[in-house]
């Protein structure tokens, strides 16, 4: 592939301090998304303190289409995911975390219904369900707590909001406004910007190594002062429908 080439889909993974799982991530990722036509994958670096990048080097000779991309300092997941996605040259984006918890086979049928909707504009935003979570009882009872609350007062019709598990198209997700939390309401955003929303149940699997690196109660505190926002940017944004030029 030609680096002035367009794939038709970039698979994108913000990372923080995530060295050990950087190469078992990368050897799956290369032979899920074998068979694709054309494809790259973006590892953005969000101001590792371990050997992450260096990782993400020696990992190119199992996925020679990987690029990677640092920040100089942490920005958070949600200024990762803005970085690799501008820097992604694919009409399709995926999103998938670093940690080994999702598995890249699921990318090849999350393009495959959006591809199946047609030309659509804007594009359909797929989201990767995990039916069933492979993590701690808090983390497991937090999360279905916020999903409630998010899907009660934002009405999204998500009943995984905060998958990190979600394909959409590169130009589409542009059009969001940008602020650190974003990529947790997702489903809301794009629905309000007049995408369709596609939910397809995905496994779900445990941490490979580490831990994460948010606690439940930092979630939940930056997660309602966040989806005050979004509730006030739904407010505040209107949306036209199909132009009219003459």
């Amino acid at each position: 592939m030609s680096q002035t080439s367009t794939p038709v889909l970039s698979v994108v993974a913000a990372v923080l301090n995530e060295a050990e799982n950087i190469r078992p991530v990368c050897v799956e990722m290369a032979a899920a998304l074998d068979a694709l036509p054309d494809w790259e994958v973006v590892f953005v670096d969000d101001g590792s303190s371990d050997a992450t990048v260096a990782a993400l080097l020696a990992a190119r000779d199992v996925l020679p289409r990987l690029r990677v991309v640092s920040h100089d300092r942490r920005c958070g997941k949600s200024a990762a995911l803005r970085t690799g996605i501008e820097a992604a040259r694919g009409t399709w984006i995926a999103t998938i975390d670093g940690d080994g918890q999702d598995d890249p086979r699921e990318i090849p049928p999350m393009l495959a219904l959006a591809l199946a909707a047609g030309n659509a504009s804007p594009g359909p935003l797929v989201v990767g369900v995990r039916l069933k979570r492979n993590d701690t009882l808090s983390r497991r009872f937090a999360t279905r707590f916020a999903n409630g609350l998010r899907r009660r007062l934002l009405r999204d019709g998500c009943p995984d909001t905060g998958a990190p598990m979600k394909l959409f198209r590169r130009e589409d997700f542009l059009r969001l406004p940008q602020f650190e939390g974003v990529h947790r309401f997702l489903p809301a955003l794009f629905q309000h910007y007049g995408s369709a929303l596609i939910c397809k149940p995905v496994n779900h699997r445990a941490r490979l190594h580490g831990s994460s690196k948010y606690t439940n109660l930092n979630r939940a505190i930056v997660g309602v002062r966040d989806m005050m926002g979004v509730i006030w940017l739904q407010s505040r944004t209107k949306i036209p429908g199909p132009l009219t030029e003459r």
